[in-house]
């Protein structure tokens, strides 16, 4: 059965999932790459730039386990691009070059209507403008059977814990403060939303915060 999951999502130590003022200079925000140095010196992601070595520790481990069983994903729009408003065209198709690393159909959430198109490596961007609930079903369809990773940012998450949708969360919390951006879990009563944190786990360069549903 397909399970709406997050993986290897990165916030401060005080909760920052995102810095400000996001750009095409700073796509994760002002200090926002900060939180993923735990992730950049991994295995998994020095493969997936194209780079030999890296990490094989638990951190790794966390890394690698993220991108099993995933058959579809879902983004916000910013996690898409820097673009705001309606496409002005169709050349911007991602941060990513010419193969992105999902290599599955690939559901962005936005107002905007854009037409689907394909990528290098198997991956299908198709862009949503009904809603989260409306992604989700899109993407359930589209995995097979298999889970849905939900990659963010961090509105579109606290969006789906807020309406109860995700089964199960990894963060991965950096050793870092940045004082402002976008807050992971500010105002959201978790407890009250049915999620309990099962199990922490200590990495080499972070420590990884294990949530799943109550029961």
């Amino acid at each position: 059965m397909s399970r709406l999951v997050v993986r290897s999502f990165s916030i401060s130590l005080d909760g920052f999932g995102a810095g400000p003022d996001q750009s095409l200079q700073n796509p994760l925000g002002v200090k926002g790459e900060t939180l993923h140095n735990w992730a950049f010196g991994t295995k998994t992601f020095r493969t997936m730039f194209g780079q030999d070595g890296g990490s094989t520790g638990v951190d790794e481990g966390f890394a690698a386990s993220g991108f099993e069983n995933i058959g579809a994903w879902i983004l916000g729009r910013n996690m898409f691009g820097p673009v705001r408003g309606a496409w002005p065209d169709e050349s911007w198709k991602g941060w990513w070059g010419e193969e992105p690393p999902y290599h599955v159909p690939v559901f962005v959430l936005t107002n905007h209507p854009r037409a689907s198109f394909d990528m290098k490596g198997g991956t299908t961007f198709h862009f949503i403008t009904h809603g989260i609930e409306e992604a989700l079903e899109a993407a359930k369809a589209a995995a097979g059977g298999k889970d849905v990773r939900l990659g963010g940012g961090v509105s579109v998450i606290r969006q789906y814990l807020q309406q109860q949708l995700i089964d199960d969360l990894h963060l991965a919390q950096s050793p870092v403060l940045l004082g402002k951006g976008e807050n992971l879990l500010s105002g959201l009563d978790l407890p009250a939303l049915g999620y309990q944190c099962r199990e922490t786990v200590r990495g080499e360069n972070a420590t990884h915060l294990l949530i799943g549903r109550t029961g």
